[in-house]
């Protein structure tokens, strides 16, 4: 007589995925980051919910960005702008101002946007569904999926940069990124609980940030998956993701002019549509891609006058290309306009949406004999 029934093989692949995401949770409720968005994972079994707004304004902020940079701002908006409604009420350019520094402009302008969609259509209140969620602005896939599971508990499939490195690393995934992304996705699905979905896609996220880190792993005793780990027993997760050789960055050159006269710069607005949109800027020429200075033509100068080139380049990197800015100075003896934009004082620039490529020409201008 059978004292047990035999398991299919899916059940035990089912077993294996649920216990996997047992022994992260189990880790995760030991180890969980502090963090001031994030509810702990003791509130979470309690039932305490985390704020969506919370969640919402952290994932946009960490985009492309450092959680260690993330926090001091993240503070700053909730001080500000406790709710939705109060982001909603709030002038753009105000918004833009605090976010200065944290890059990738169009974010801030998309959360201003989505502020006050949620506060006009839905009721100051983020809808739970990914599909709702979609529909935002400034929200994709990932996002729609964190807030769903992070905020609700939906068992939403949350897969960001840690992510895919820690499920190519336990599963050896050979093939490069992006081309990995449907099987890393399969793996994801089955090893999401439908409970405790949130603190689970917040667990994993905190196994590649401090465990299975790109380059420094952690494994050895300290990883709640590593017993597990296909790449782990072969000796090849630090090799993993592989990913796809990116094309080298071109370079963009163009001159920045910097008039001033007595404590005040000029300064315009520039666009909203575009790169660094809606922010205040010194104005400059085209950044004219480039190999070479020597292909970049003379300047225009906005006015005819005894402009002078200060030494040195001011250098800045943005996601698709390198920046080299040259600046030309003119120091002047009455406030006089040149074409458009106005005269700022440069003890109250905080007050102003400056990008950090223009705080880099300030400072090149507080010290000129510095390349930055």
């Amino acid at each position: 007589m059978k004292l047990f029934k035999p398991r299919k093989k899916k059940d035990i692949k089912a077993l294996n995925a649920e216990f996997l995401s047992l022994s992260l949770l189990a880790w995760y409720d030991l180890h969980a980051r502090d963090l001031p968005w994030r509810i702990h994972p003791n509130d979470t079994k309690n039932n305490v919910k985390a704020n969506p707004y919370h969640v919402w304004i952290s994932e946009i902020m960490l985009q492309q960005t450092t959680v260690i940079t993330v926090k001091p701002y993240f503070i700053k908006f909730l001080k500000l702008w406790p709710s939705i409604n109060d982001l909603a009420a709030a002038p753009l350019d105000d918004v833009l101002i605090q976010w200065a520094g944290l890059g990738y402009y169009a974010r801030a302008r998309h959360l201003h946007k989505c502020a006050i969609m949620v506060a006009e259509e839905y009721g100051g209140k983020f809808p739970s569904a990914e599909k709702e969620l979609l529909k935002l602005p400034g929200i994709g896939i990932y996002t729609a999926a964190a807030i769903a599971s992070i905020a609700y508990d939906a068992s939403a499939v949350v897969i960001d940069g840690n992510v895919d490195r820690v499920i190519s690393r336990m599963f050896n995934i050979r093939t490069p990124l992006p081309d990995s992304k449907n099987e890393i996705r399969s793996y994801a699905e089955k090893l999401t609980p439908s409970s405790r979905a949130g603190d689970y896609a917040q667990a994993i996220m905190d196994l590649g940030a401090t465990i299975c880190t790109p380059k420094a792993l952690k494994c050895s005793g300290r990883c709640p998956w590593e017993r597990g780990c296909i790449s782990a027993s072969l000796g090849t997760s630090a090799e993993l993701p592989i990913k796809k050789k990116k094309p080298l960055k071109p370079t963009r050159r163009g001159y920045a002019f910097w008039a001033e006269y007595k404590g005040y710069i000029w300064l315009c607005k520039r666009e909203e549509k575009g790169l660094l949109g809606g922010m205040m800027e010194i104005p400059s020429t085209d950044w004219i891609p480039s190999n070479s200075w020597d292909n970049i033509p003379e300047p225009q100068v906005p006015i005819i006058a005894n402009w002078k080139e200060v030494h040195g380049l001011v250098r800045h990197t943005f996601t698709h290309f390198h920046l080299e800015l040259k600046i030309i100075r003119l120091d002047i003896e009455e406030m006089i306009n040149l074409q458009e934009g106005s005269w700022y004082k440069l003890d109250e620039l905080d007050r102003y949406a400056l990008p950090t490529v223009m705080m880099k020409i300030i400072h090149h201008l507080q010290e000129p004999v510095l390349d930055l």
